[in-house]
């Protein structure tokens, strides 16, 4: 059985579901969530619903209804979930050249303070965080989230924003996992300088998502 993890890994290789106006229904990837993910010309239902469930709330040919708040909601109802979240995705490949990955973390320190907002909810969504700070009041978080794909997150001071930070770290993200591996980005579309610095750093979108949380 195709599962959440497998589309995640086919795309990260450059393989996009079909565009046919379709829509997958997976299994939940964890307890912890379930998703509605939305690549070109298709969609995929990763909850406990069956394909007879979402057919009978989504028409033919529709890809609109999956991700809006009508459907979400009935979604989160069936499943006793809220949703959480609905962001554009972008992904991009590791830094590969070890001068570049050093000069990517370059002033980045490990962060013993759990207890950091962005920190804490890493911690809510996500496996194997890692977190890192710089001089600017940054942090930068790393750790294993939806369907177990490696995930990236980047918070600023509002008083150095505009002076490129954000770029540097998002960039630092790509440099901070193995080589060979792609880091995934969910940034909430309307934030426009989270997805410029996202997309300076070598970020690509690939889609959106809708996360539903218990």
């Amino acid at each position: 059985m195709t599962t959440l993890g497998d589309i995640f890994a086919a795309v990260e290789r450059g393989v996009f579901p079909v565009v046919d106006l379709g829509v997958s229904v997976v299994p939940a990837p964890s307890e912890r969530e379930s998703a509605v993910v939305a690549f070109t010309g298709h969609v995929v239902v990763a909850a406990e619903v069956t394909p007879e469930w979402v057919a009978a709330r989504v028409p033919v040919d529709d890809l609109a209804t999956p991700t809006n708040p009508p459907f979400l909601s009935a979604l989160a109802a069936a499943t006793g979930r809220r949703v959480s979240s609905n962001d554009a995705m972008l992904l991009a490949p590791a830094v590969t050249d070890p001068d570049e990955r050093a000069a990517a973390v370059e002033g980045l320190t490990p962060l013993t303070d759990l207890d950091h907002p962005r920190v804490r909810r890493a911690l809510d969504y996500r496996d194997d965080v890692q977190a890192y700070g710089d001089v600017h009041g940054g942090v930068v978080v790393t750790g294993r989230g939806v369907a177990g794909r490696l995930e990236c997150a980047i918070e600023l001071p509002d008083e150095v924003w505009g002076r490129g930070h954000g770029r540097r770290l998002a960039r630092a993200a790509r440099a901070l996992i193995p080589t060979g591996a792609s880091i995934w980005a969910q940034v909430t579309p309307g934030n426009a300088a989270s997805l410029r610095a996202f997309l300076a750093a070598g970020y690509q979108p690939v889609g959106s998502e809708a996360l539903l949380v218990r």
